[in-house]
């Protein structure tokens, strides 16, 4: 099925506005990356920009405890074995889901960094830049993110049981079909048709042994007209893109997509 027909995976902005807050919430098991509804589109090109732009988007301890104990995890998860020879483990099982693989681990009690990680489809920054901070370093950007969020975080991540899933998800319009973006795609010249609903869908696990956590994210890029056809769904995202708090908007930049999405919208409405 192409992109330009098929109904993205989730659609988050059904549930209400865009917020902050950790908004977790618990997971079956086997969901943690399974089934991959983007391996087919996004999984061979992850592999090619892990492998030819490897300095920008692996970082970190990617051969340490917690990357030997995840491997063996995603690929009971997945089925699958390793074939794309990267050279580390946390590479290796990156190269079998579509989801980017952060690793966190505290060595004080509450201080959880970010150690490792894959991120092949970054939203507007690289791992390069935020490998070894803290949750008040890697929130800091969003609003109420420092001590607020981050403080938040902390305790869910301290106080999360092994084999306990939790879920999330984040979402925004961009203008471009891509999702390797480590720079957020401008608006000059661009056209409606080239809005894209960009959603990541994260989890968090404790992983037993080393009591490490896996962030994963998994991004799914979608033509935002063909979203926008369904009269309810329309309705549901214009409630949420205008009803969004104005924090949040100026986070996400939105103002500068406004007069895009707005026409998009009447487009759809027709």
């Amino acid at each position: 099925m192409s992109l330009k027909s098929r109904r993205p995976p989730y659609l988050p902005f059904l549930d209400g506005v865009p917020r902050f807050q950790p908004g977790l919430s618990p997971i079956p098991l086997a969901h943690w990356v399974s089934p991959d509804t983007e391996s087919a589109a996004w999984l061979r090109d992850k592999c090619l920009i892990l492998k030819m732009m490897r300095a920008n988007v692996a970082a970190g301890d990617l051969n340490g405890a917690a990357a030997e104990e995840l491997l063996p995890l995603i690929m009971t998860a997945t089925g699958a074995v390793p074939h794309q020879n990267m050279p580390t483990d946390l590479e290796e099982a990156a190269s079998l889901v579509s989801d980017d693989l952060c690793v966190l681990e505290a060595t004080r009690p509450g201080d959880w960094r970010l150690t490792a990680g894959v991120l092949c489809a970054p939203t507007f920054w690289t791992l390069p830049e935020r490998i070894g901070l803290d949750l008040g370093g890697l929130h800091g950007p969003v609003p109420g993110g420092d001590p607020g969020l981050a403080a938040r975080v902390s305790r869910v991540f301290t106080g999360l049981k092994p084999d306990v899933v939790l879920e999330r998800f984040n979402w925004t319009v961009q203008t471009s079909e891509k999702r390797y973006t480590p720079d957020r795609p401008g608006v000059s010249g661009k056209r409606v048709e080239d809005l894209h609903l960009r959603i990541e869908r994260q989890t968090i696990r404790k992983l037993p042994s080393t009591q490490a956590v896996v962030f994963t994210i998994r991004v799914s890029v979608d033509p935002l007209l063909p979203i926008l056809a369904d009269p309810g769904t329309r309705e549901a995202f214009e409630d949420a893109w205008l009803g969004a708090a104005p924090e949040v908007r100026r986070y996400k930049h939105w103002a500068e997509l406004e007069p895009l999405v707005s026409q998009a919208c009447r487009m759809s409405g027709r």
